[in-house]
């Protein structure tokens, strides 16, 4: 368990787990799955130093239904040049077009 989190976020990551063991989910997917939810949450919850991820987004959700910074992110990992100037809309243009 992380030292960040506490009992009860230690038991919704066991629930999230077996309930993902459960769906089928391989033991690495069904761990990443559950503590991507229990750090979602404390994230929300304010319990994190920055109360937003530094990932990508969701993949299963169109790149309009991403927040700026997650496709700002995405824009890094495919080393597009000017991204610190764009705005959402040409980000995603961006990105479809480096694809």
């Amino acid at each position: 368990m992380p030292r960040a989190w506490t009992e009860k976020d230690e038991r919704q990551y066991k629930h999230i787990l077996k309930s993902a063991r459960d769906d089928g989910k391989g033991e690495d997917r069904a761990k990443e799955i559950a503590a991507r939810t229990v750090n979602k949450q404390r994230r929300e919850d304010g319990r994190t130093p920055s109360r937003s991820t530094s990932g990508t987004g969701n993949p299963n959700q169109s790149l309009e239904q991403r927040s700026k910074k997650e496709l700002y992110n995405r824009a890094a990992e495919l080393h597009i040049k000017g991204r610190s100037s764009m705005d959402k809309s040409e980000l995603v243009q961006a990105i479809r077009s480096a694809r």
